[in-house]
C-alpha cells in the first residue's frame, strides 16, 4: 500500500491508496503510530480506497483510541462499499465520517 501523508505538527493528513489488507495494515500501524504524537487533528483520505480489512479496521480503531484521548480523528471521501463496512461494523457510530 502507498499512503501520502502531511503533517505540520499538530494536523497529520494520511491518504490511502487502493487495499488496506492485512499485510498493509501492518505498515501503516507502524507508521502511523509512530506519527500520532502531538497531533490533534488526524484525518484520513478514503478517496482511492478500494478495499478495508478486518486487520485495517483494527488500525483504524486504534487510531481513534489514541485520537480520543489527544483530538480528533475523521475518515473523509470513502467509497460507498467502504461506507457500508463502516456501517455493519458499527465504525460509523464511534468515528467522524464526512
Amino acid at each position: 500500500m502507498q499512503f501520502d501523508k502531511s503533517n505540520d505538527g499538530h494536523n497529520l493528513t494520511l491518504r490511502l491508496d487502493k487495499k488496506l489488507s492485512a499485510v498493509t495494515a501492518e505498515v501503516l500501524e507502524k507508521d502511523l503510530l509512530n506519527q500520532l504524537d502531538g497531533v490533534k487533528n488526524l484525518t484520513i483520505d478514503m478517496s482511492k480506497l478500494e478495499y478495508i480489512s478486518s486487520a485495517g479496521l483494527r488500525v483504524l480503531l486504534r487510531a481513534q483510541k489514541i485520537m480520543n484521548t489527544q483530538g480528533k480523528m475523521t475518515l473523509k471521501n470513502a467509497a460507498p462499499e467502504i461506507l457500508n463496512i463502516f456501517e455493519t461494523t458499527g465504525f460509523d457510530q464511534i468515528m467522524t465520517i464526512i
